[in-house]
Order: C-alpha cells, then sequence, then structure tokens
C-alpha cells in the first residue's frame, strides 16, 4: 500500500490533490481504504476523458459511419446444418474449450427486489430462482456433452458476498461447485465538469461499474484468466442475468462460432415490427457493431431485401461467443468509454454531502458492442424468439416476471 506521501507525488501528477483533502479526518482504517481506493483508480482514464476536450455540461458521442446490412445465419441455415453444428460443439464442450461468463452484477430494486437480480423468485406453485433457471438451461448442455462447462460469474461491489453465500446455501442449484468461480466487476471513478475525480464521503471515491464491456478486463484482473487457461479455453460465452430462457454454451452455436471461422458470433432475433427497442447488428464503416433503434433512420429501418425480409433485422439479447486468443488481443487496446452526464452525490470543499438536482459530471463505462467492433468480424446467430428470449426487466407489462412465466410455460417449464 502507497504511503501519504507516495500517494501526494502520485495525485500531484494527476491533478487530483484533493482526493486526500480529509485524510487527516480519517481513521487509519479509513485512511487505508482510501489508499487502496486511489491506487485501484485507472488514470489514463482521466487522460482519455481531457483528450475528448468536453466543454462543461456538453458531450457529444462520435458521429455514427456509414451502416450496412450484415447477412444473418438463419434458421433454416442453421436447421440444414444442424447435425455438423451440434458434433463441432459437443467436441469443443466435451474437451472444455467453452467457458461460460454470467454477468451477475446487477440489483433487483426495479423488480421491488433487494440483493442480487438472480434471486428473484419468479415461481409460482413453487419457489423458482433466477439463478436457477440459468442453471437447469446449463445443465441440460451438460448431460448432453457429457461435461461440465466452466462457468464464471461476474458480480459487483454490491452484491458479490451476496451472490457467493446465495450459490452456497443452494449447493450451486445442483452444478459441480468445483465448476464455478466468482470475481467483481472493476470500478471506474465519477468527475466533474472539470476531470477531478468526485468523492461521495470523505475517504470513499465516487466509484460506478465499468459497464459489460469490463467483464473480460476485470476477469484478467481478478486472476481468474490463469483458471482459464488452465482449462484450455478457446472460447468464452458471455451471457446476461435477466433472460431465463437463453441457451447458454449452445452446442450448436459453439459450432457455428467456430466453423465460421470468426473472432465472435451473437444471437439475434428477428424484429418483431421495424420500429422494436433493440439493438441491431450491423456493419458500421465494413466493421460489425450493434447499432440503437433510434439511431437508424427511417429508411433504414424499413429497408428489405429481395424476399421481403427487413434488412435491419438482427436484434441482439446479450448472448455472445468469444475467441480466447482474440480477446487477449483487444484487451490490450484502448477500448472506448460511453461517457454519461448524471447527477452525482458528492462531498463539498466542507465535507458536507450534497445531492445535486441537475447533472454535475460524467461516469464512465465500457460497451460489449465496442468488443464486437475490435474482433472485426462476427457471425450473427438466429435463434427462435419464443424458446430463447424472456428478458426480465420489469415489474409487469413488457419484459416482466408475468410476460416470462408465460413464456417459461410454453416451452414446458413447471413453475
Amino acid at each position: 500500500m502507497l504511503s501519504y506521501e507516495e500517494l501526494q507525488t502520485l495525485l500531484k501528477k494527476e491533478g487530483q490533490e484533493h482526493l486526500l483533502r480529509f485524510y487527516d479526518e480519517l481513521s487509519a482504517e479509513e485512511q487505508a481504504s482510501l489508499a487502496r481506493q486511489i491506487e485501484r483508480v485507472d488514470f489514463s482514464l482521466i487522460d482519455y476523458f481531457k483528450q475528448k476536450n468536453f466543454n462543461k455540461g456538453e458531450h457529444k458521442e462520435e458521429d455514427k459511419k456509414e451502416l450496412a446490412p450484415m447477412k444473418i445465419m438463419s434458421l433454416a441455415e442453421i436447421e440444414a446444418q444442424k447435425e455438423s453444428l451440434y458434433a463441432e460443439g459437443v467436441k469443443l464442450l466435451k474437451a472444455q474449450k467453452v467457458g461460460a461468463i454470467l454477468l451477475a452484477g446487477g440489483q433487483g430494486s426495479r423488480l421491488g427486489v433487494s440483493g442480487p437480480k438472480g434471486k428473484v423468485d419468479i415461481g409460482v406453485t413453487k419457489t423458482v430462482y433466477i439463478f436457477e433457471m440459468l442453471i437447469r438451461n446449463l445443465m441440460d448442455v451438460v448431460n448432453g456433452a457429457g461435461a461440465w462447462v466452466p462457468l464464471f460469474v461476474m458480480t459487483s461491489e454490491k452484491n458479490d458476498a451476496e451472490t457467493r453465500e446465495f450459490f452456497a446455501e443452494q449447493d450451486f442449484f445442483g452444478y459441480n461447485k468445483d465448476f464455478v468461480h466468482f470475481y467483481m466487476q472493476d470500478m471506474m471513478p465519477a468527475v466533474d465538469f472539470e476531470g477531478k475525480i468526485l468523492l461521495e464521503g470523505k475517504g470513499q471515491i465516487a466509484f460506478s461499474p465499468n459497464g459489460n464491456g469490463g467483464w473480460f478486463s476485470s476477469l484478467v484482473k481478478s486472476g481468474l484468466i490463469d483458471a482459464v487457461n488452465a482449462y484450455g479455453i478457446e472460447w468464452l460465452n458471455v451471457f446476461a442475468v435477466d433472460n431465463v430462457l437463453q441457451r447458454i454454451a449452445d452446442p450448436c452455436f459453439v459450432g457455428a462460432s467456430s466453423l465460421s471461422g470468426t473472432n465472435c458470433g451473437a444471437k439475434v432475433v428477428r424484429k418483431n415490427h421495424p420500429d422494436e427497442k433493440v439493438g441491431v447488428l450491423c456493419l458500421e464503416n465494413g466493421q460489425p457493431n450493434i447499432v440503437e433503434y433510434y439511431e437508424l433512420t427511417d429508411t433504414l429501418r424499413n429497408a428489405k431485401d429481395e424476399n421481403g425480409d427487413y434488412l435491419y433485422a438482427g436484434g441482439v439479447i446479450l448472448n455472445y461467443l468469444f475467441r480466447l486468443s482474440k480477446l487477449h488481443e483487444i484487451n490490450n487496446l484502448q477500448m472506448p468509454y460511453h461517457i454519461a452526464e448524471k447527477k452525482i452525490p458528492y462531498v463539498d470543499g466542507e465535507g458536507k454531502l450534497v445531492t445535486p438536482a441537475e447533472n454535475n459530471g460524467y461516469k464512465f463505462e465500457t460497451l460489449v458492442l465496442s468488443m464486437i467492433r475490435l474482433c472485426g468480424d462476427c457471425l450473427p446467430y438466429e435463434i427462435v424468439r419464443e424458446k430463447e428470449f424472456a428478458p426480465i426487466k420489469n415489474r409487469a407489462g413488457v419484459d416482466s416476471v408475468e410476460s416470462a412465466r408465460e413464456l417459461l410455460r410454453l416451452n414446458g417449464v413447471e413453475l
């Protein structure tokens, strides 16, 4: 741990001396905590901020480049090659060349539940947790391939201990605990409009999660990359906690991505209609990228091919396969930050907590779409929406526990 003098030297160099403003008022334990926080700060983030030459309260994302559609591997194509795709996928799974990454850092607050989102009970006549459904889905693959799939669960500072304890209490929902590994997502400091790191307490830096694009860099920093390498993993399947129908380490998806020779695969659903609010996988300046529905012009949203199918139709569901060798390559590159103006509570010069009524700074995060773009290629792999897409984001209505239950019942799941 850095001494006070070393912290002073570091912060003076970075123009962030104010982080030690209340140092003498802190207990020895709080001083040590603050020192550890400062050591965690990636100051290249501040350099990135300065390079953008932001004006106070103003931030404009880079202009979008030329867009073009990507050819989707259709359901018909998948069905025609199913036998060979499945065989390739099972071969890789049996050899434990595939690992799974569960992004589970979120809280269940939007669903009216405290604690990790994966602890939400979606059962009707019995208790069925979100985590439990995901493990059930993964067990289908384990049983089919005859081999355990190494599972890496990314938590957050807010829910790490509770997530670990919950898995242990539930006996890992029947999964082999030797193949389950937990790690915490890295955090990024929030800054004011001048690029000064904010304190949310006299000894507490205002941190926020580094976004879904930080899952691999966080894995590397946690040291678990050694376990990944020890398994001999070549592909990592990244998926979100809130889709209870998704197929994880799906043999056909694995096989298709492997045989295609690409560095990345993305499961996509055909959009229900042109204005559906879902990110679309397409080409931006010749590179694969995900663009939001509102970024497409009316002309692009409604464009069709010779068969009458929408050209920009591949809606992503946050289920991706990445080739590990490519991940190591892009992990050494500067991933662009998504920068958002926010109302960030902070401690002022007198040590008083201020809850701002208007935006007063920026939060930073990296996005998985940037990883796809850096990969240079991607296989859009079509799935049947009703069989693999039941997201739980809201208390009621669209994409809720209620709608997910109905889809699970339609797929023969007893709740």
